[in-house]
């Protein structure tokens, strides 16, 4: 195994002396390094669109988002997917994150898990994937043989393949239709690809997760109209955002909102077009979703 053309893995000349160094300093620096992580994402923002786009296609035919990595990549996709229940509402299985390891590898290394390709394409299997799905590999080095495995497995039957990883010309890249390179250098400290390198995963998840989700109609003005009211904080939320989308009274929103059965689309729809619960209903099906569209229904 060669690592020595992966920036990922290479020295950084800036921090040379990090052991030597006031904490003060160290903070200093590695503000400075996280400061061109996001000019790295800008330079992929074209191939990161074209994912998002084939994401939502995707979600429209009743397919999946299935993010696949080990390590800080693959715990970096669990979280994305379990975050997308709560901010959007959507079933727990719409977005999925697989790591190497299984559940158990999100808090203690499973030896050997990332290096058996065999092991991702039974994880796959495992959840039945479609060609109607999408799969996105993760990975800093773009080399690890569980996502290779995994995309490799994809291709077969036909699902939509997407790469992310943190050096160009990455291997992973020659196994996903659309591949997605952000490179952010040599870390702060050597190899540890959970600073610069995590730090541009999360980012680019964040954007795809969010504008598939806006793509499908999850979205009213920058409100997040389909939040899962789980606790009382989020009830609270709710209430606040039908307030926020229709200029109306919190006594108005909470009335609204109990009548929608908790819906905040629904309750929104109710008020902006002056509708029983059935007819908001109705005219977001007939709209597919989307809040703007249910106003000349």
């Amino acid at each position: 195994m060669n690592l020595d053309k992966l920036t990922t893995e290479t020295r950084n000349h800036q921090t040379m002396n990090l052991d030597e160094l006031t904490t003060s300093e160290v903070v200093q620096l590695m503000n400075e390094e996280d400061k061109k992580v996001a000019y790295a994402v800008e330079k992929e923002l074209p191939s990161i669109s074209k994912v998002a786009e084939a994401i939502i296609e995707s979600f429209k035919k009743g397919g999946r988002l299935i993010y696949m990595g080990a390590g800080t990549s693959g715990r970096l996709g669990v979280l994305d997917a379990a975050e997308c229940v709560p901010t959007f509402s959507v079933d727990p299985t719409m977005v999925q994150g697989l790591i190497a390891g299984g559940m158990k590898a999100m808090t203690v290394a499973v030896e050997g898990a990332e290096d058996s390709a065999t092991l991702g394409k039974e994880d796959l299997q495992n959840i039945d994937l479609t060609a109607d799905d999408v799969v996105l590999g993760i990975a800093a080095s773009g080399r690890t043989p569980y996502v290779i495995g995994a995309l490799t497995y994809a291709n077969e039957i036909g699902a939509t393949t997407a790469s992310l990883s943190c050096n160009k010309e990455a291997e992973i890249s020659r196994y996903a239709t659309l591949p997605i390179e952000v490179e952010v250098g040599p870390e702060i400290l050597t190899g540890s690809t959970r600073l610069k390198s995590g730090t541009a995963q999360k980012l680019v998840l964040n954007m795809l997760s969010t504008s598939s989700m806006i793509g499908i109609g999850k979205v009213y003005q920058n409100l997040m109209v389909d939040v899962k009211p789980s606790n009382e904080k989020l009830v609270e939320r709710s209430k606040r955002i039908i307030m926020q989308a229709t200029d109306c009274s919190y006594e108005q929103a909470s009335q609204a909102f109990t009548s929608a059965n908790q819906q905040v689309k629904t309750a929104i729809v109710m008020i902006l077009t002056d509708s029983t619960k059935e007819e908001a209903e109705q005219k977001l099906t007939d709209s597919q979703g989307f809040i703007r569209n249910t106003m000349d229904k």
